[in-house]
This record gives structure tokens, C-alpha cells and sequence, in this order.
């Protein structure tokens, strides 16, 4: 108004120069009005005080044509037509919103999605079928109740109002009616979860009487809730030993679980997420089930939201599948220790510190074993590197937590799963007691993506 009554005083120029100014703000207050209701999303960003934070991941990978969902669900040349695959997942940090994230990231056809429905599982419990019909919401993508997913791509669905306490379970029910037109289907073999399938469009059902189980996960790879602006998450990239062979089918006992209900006890940690981005038989360097490392880094890492800190803990299967000669393993030791500085690079880069884990022993495993121990050398060079290189933020020596005190080339007899590689629940156990909860406080999280 003090600017209005300066402007009067200025004359007849003044007055047209006022009047120019309240109509520039009117036509400015309208282009506001429109853009906002031209945006159909815009009410779902979170304010200044929240932020998107990934809270639940399953990486992205191609599935095997033994991973494949069982018949009917698989046929020649199409999967999934005509069925509702329905899942759980368990979130880490806690939200009153969420989106969901789905992946045809190695589909080479278009994926279309039919309908999508979120609810919390009955009991709130993982790996079942039935959900709490009071709590079933339809999710949308863009206002749409269906969407195509683009090949090679993902989608995000529009925000959902739903109370997630943290480490809770949710139910995603997915119906696709054509199915997808190839049998290129992005999923994650090692869920260690049951899913469902069944035919016909079941998305809205409190049951699913009749359905298969299947202990894998597909399409979904993804779920973010909104939490306070200065919540983090811990990302892992890794293999099996972190995808949690060897683990409880449905208890969500893996390490990096095992850590996150760590976290949660304490006040200074207990927002603090935890992204699992590993598969069986994934390696740093070569792609093997699923793209190496440092290809799928970008993707699995940097584009997540909120990702505060990186552990890395992975390269036991570049040792294991390289011959088992010394100018072979001495080339790989030197190769893994190159890529993890490239990892490391890339994750200051985005002001993420990473904490490097020592890889455990595999003495006794039938494939990865060699009697000139020629890989035995090459692990303990990496580790010796890992331990003194002084290029992690911090290191989590895993192998002295589980190794045999009598020898240490083995893992100790009582915690692993009986091939001599991987861990079993105690295993799992004692890694996660291992890494230090105040890595995880202090430090200003990543910006928002």
C-alpha cells in the first residue's frame, strides 16, 4: 500500500504507472491460480518441512526363466495376462504418504498396468494374502487409474494418504490385463517374501482363495513416504549376503533389516531408512543377475531419494567366478580396489560418505573354493585395502565378525546356511550388531531429489 500511495503522488504518469502495476498483479495472481490447478500433482509435494524419502527398494533386474512367475502366469510369448500379482513390503522410515515406484527396466514391450490398489495386510503381516479392507486405496499416475509403463523405464504414482508407522508392511495388488507381450520381465527373484497370483482382476479383494504363491517380486521396485526434511536413508549395495539367502522366508531378518530395527531403538537413529539395493549373484564388476555395480550405480544409488550414506559390501562374486590362477586373481584384487574409489568418487560427488564391509570367507563352498588358494589371496588382498586404504569414510569388518577363530579362511561352523558362502539368521544377526549406529548421526542428508 506504501508503494500505491507513492505512486499517486506522482501525477497522471504516476496514476498509469499504478494502474499498470495492479493489473501486472492480477494477470501474475491468475497465472499462479491456473498453473496450480493445470497441476494435478502439485498438492502432493511435501511443504518445506517434508521431504520424498525412499523407505522400502528391490533392485531391478531381469528374471531368469526359472524366476519366472509359475503357470498359468507364464505363457510363449506373454506373461501376467489377465492376473493380479499381489505383494508385500516392508517399509523402514515411517510416513503419512506414500508413492509407489514400478520398473519394466528390462521389459522390451511397452507394460501396461490395469489397476493398482495399496492397503495394509491382514495382521500386518508379510507374505500374506488377505489385507484390511478399511485400509484399501486405488492408486493413480497422473489422475489416471491406468498407465503404461514405456520400455525401459519406470513410473511413480500420484500420493497416497496412508499412516505407515515405520517398519511396517503394506500390500500393493497389481492387475494387468493384457499382461506384458514378452517374457522380458523385470522383477527380483530373491524376495525372500511370498507373493500372490491370480486370475482375473482381484485388486479390491479382502482374499485371494485359490492364488499361487511365488517367493519373488515383480514389477514393483519402490515405495517413498514423506517424512520431516531432515530424515536420510542408508542405502547398501551388495549381493546375496545382503539379499539375504539364508534368511527366514517372510521374518525380514536379513542384515540390513536386522540394522534398521537396530536404528529404530535408538532416538538419534530412529528415522534413519534403509534401502537394500542387492541381488544373488550380483558383482561390481561384470554383469552377472543383474547389471554390475558400477553400471547400475547411477540407478540404484544416486537417483533414490533422500539416500544419506552408502555401505558397500560386495565383490565376493567377481573373486569367485574369476579363474583360479594368481595373475588372474592379483589382476581382479587390483580391478575391485579401482572400482570401489570409482564408487566412492561418485558418492562424495553427491556428499554421500560410504562405509566399505570386509568380504567374508568362503573356504569350504563348493564353486568359489580353490585348493592353491589363489582367491583366498586375492580376498585378503581386498580386504587388507579396505582396512588400511584410508579411502572409506569408515569400514565395517564383517569378516572378523563371522569368521572361524580357528580359521579364519572359513565362516564359523555355527552361522552359516550350510554351503559354507552364506549366512543364516544369527550370521545376519551379528552383522548388523556390528556396524556402529553413530555412523549414522550428524551428518546433513543428502538434498533432496
Amino acid at each position: 500500500m506504501s508503494l500505491l500511495r507513492r505512486t499517486v503522488r506522482g501525477g497522471p504518469l504516476g496514476l498509469l504507472l499504478t494502474v499498470g502495476l495492479l493489473a501486472l498483479t492480477v494477470l501474475l495472481a491468475s497465472s499462479v491460480v491456473a498453473s496450480a490447478e493445470a497441476d494435478p500433482t502439485a498438492a502432493g509435494r511435501p511443504g518445506a518441512e517434508h521431504r520424498w524419502v525412499h523407505s522400502w527398494t528391490a533392485m531391478p533386474q531381469l528374471t531368469e526363466p526359472h524366476n519366472m512367475p509359475p503357470p498359468p502366469f507364464t505363457g510363449d510369448d506373454a506373461v501376467l495376462v489377465d492376473t493380479t500379482l499381489r505383494q508385500t513390503a516392508r517399509v523402514t522410515t515411517g510416513g503419512d504418504r506414500l508413492r509407489l515406484r514400478f520398473s519394466n527396466a528390462f521389459g522390451d514391450t511397452p507394460l501396461p498396468l490395469t489397476a493398482v490398489t495399496v492397503a495394509l495386510p491382514l495382521d500386518g503381516r508379510a507374505g500374506v494374502a488377505a489385507i484390511r479392507p478399511e485400509t484399501l486405496l486405488p492408486v493413480t499416475f497422473n489422475g489416471r487409474t491406468s498407465v503404461t509403463v514405456p520400455v525401459g523405464a519406470q513410473i511413480v504414482s500420484d500420493p497416497l494418504e496412508l499412516e505407515l508407522p515405520a517398519g511396517s508392511n503394506v500390500t500393493v495388488s497389481t492387475y494387468l490385463a493384457q499382461g506384458q507381450s514378452s517374457l522380458a520381465l523385470t522383477g527380483h527373484p530373491g524376495s525372500r517374501t511370498t507373493s500372490y497370483l491370480l486370475k482375473g482382476d482381484h485388486t479390491t479383494a479382502a482374499e485371494l482363495p485359490g492364488a499361487t504363491p511365488a517367493t519373488r517380486w515383480y514389477l514393483l521396485s519402490g515405495i517413498e513416504v514423506t517424512a520431516p526434511a531432515g530424515t536420510a536413508a542408508l542405502a547398501v549395495l551388495g549381493d546375496s549376503l545382503s539379499d539375504g539367502r539364508g534368511s527366514t522366508i517372510n521374518g525380514n531378518d536379513r542384515w540390513p533389516d536386522r540394522l534398521f530395527d537396530r536404528l529404530q531403538e535408538q532416538p538419534d537413529t530412529g528415522a534413519v531408512a534403509v534401502l537394500n539395493q542387492a541381488a544373488g549373484g550380483n558383482r561390481i564388476l561384470q554383469d552377472g543377475l543383474g547389471p554390475n555395480a558400477l553400471a547400475r550405480f547411477d540407478r540404484d544409488i544416486l537417483a533414490h531419494t533422500g539416500v544419506g550414506w552408502l555401505i558397500v559390501f560386495e565383490g565376493i562374486n567377481d573373486i569367485g567366478n574369476a579363474p583360479a590362477t594368481a595373475a588372474d586373481q592379483q589382476a581382479l584384487a587390483a580391478e575391485l580396489i579401482a572400482a570401489y574409489e570409482q564408487i566412492i568418487v561418485r558418492a562424495h560427488a553427491h556428499d554421500i560418505p560410504v562405509y566399505g564391509a570386509t568380504l567374508l570367507p568362503f573356504a569350504g563352498h563348493a564353486l568359489y573354493d580353490d585348493p592353491a588358494g589363489h582367491r583366498e589371496a586375492a580376498r585378503q588382498a581386498v580386504n587388507s585395502w579396505i582396512r588400511t586404504g584410508g579411502d572409506f569414510d569408515a569400514v565395517l569388518d564383517f569378516d572378523r565378525v563371522v569368521r572361524d577363530p580357528d580359521d579364519p579362511t572359513r565362516l564359523h561352523p555355527a552361522l552359516h546356511d550350510g554351503d559354507w558362502l552364506h549366512l543364516n539368521p544369527e550370521g545376519y544377526r551379528l552383522l548388523a550388531e556390528a556396524v556402529p549406529a553413530d555412523l549414522f548421526t550428524g551428518h546433513r542428508a543428502a538434498p533432496a531429489r
